[in-house]
């Protein structure tokens, strides 16, 4: 099945389940993907996806931007040109451009920028904290589903390696968040009192990294 939505063609796959709702999402790929029940016809399917043009909107511009991001490079939301200069022998950078000399120099070049990032971010907010924790070993990976990790027993912060490519306010909210799992290992109305204390606008940075 293919849907048109302002003048762009989208397909759209359709699982049938034994659901009683029909869920929508989009898929990377911009395939709009519906599981609905065994009696759902194309025509209701249609008339569902006219009646949700604003839904459709923001999860096709979500994944687009997403998209960007993992092509792009990126360092705290600005967008940097890469170019390829073998005669270099090191990383440069002018303006909002990148020359290097290959790509492998390059990922080494990014992976060492982000650890002395993180962690001068991490030494940077664990002073702000009056309560007694400890200062965390910091490891830092690709994650698909969470931007942070706290593991209170060993003493050491995950973050999500992809946090170099957002803005520094919400490196530091996610630095924040899983600090303060060392005084809460929760998510109860004082754990996030405590996150509030340190990073006030905490709601609408979390919300942004949602979208």
């Amino acid at each position: 099945m293919k849907y048109i939505l302002d003048n762009k063609e989208y397909d759209v796959e359709i699982v049938k389940k034994r659901n009683k709702k029909t869920y929508v999402r989009v898929k990377e790929d911009l395939t709009i993907h519906i599981t609905t029940n065994f009696f759902a016809t194309k025509k209701e399917i249609k008339n569902l996806l006219d009646n949700n043009h604003d839904f459709l909107r923001g999860a096709i511009e979500k994944r687009i931007k997403e998209r960007e991001k993992e092509n792009g490079f990126y360092i705290f939301g600005e967008k940097y040109d890469v170019i390829v200069m073998p005669q270099f022998k090191n990383i440069k950078m002018v303006d909002k451009v990148i020359y290097t000399p290959d790509a492998t120099k390059l990922d080494a070049w990014l992976k060492k920028e982000t650890r002395r990032i993180f962690e001068d971010r991490v030494r940077y907010n664990y002073q702000k904290f009056e309560e007694s924790i400890p200062f965390p070993t910091v490891k830092i990976r690709k994650m698909k589903t969470r931007w942070g990790v706290c593991n209170k027993k060993r003493e050491y912060i995950t973050l999500n390696s992809n946090l170099i490519k957002e803005t520094v306010d919400k490196l530091d909210y996610v630095i924040i968040h899983e600090l303060s799992h060392f005084v809460h290992f929760n998510h109860s109305k004082e754990f996030w009192a405590l996150v509030g204390k340190y990073c006030p606008k905490h709601k609408e940075i979390r919300k942004e990294l949602r979208e």
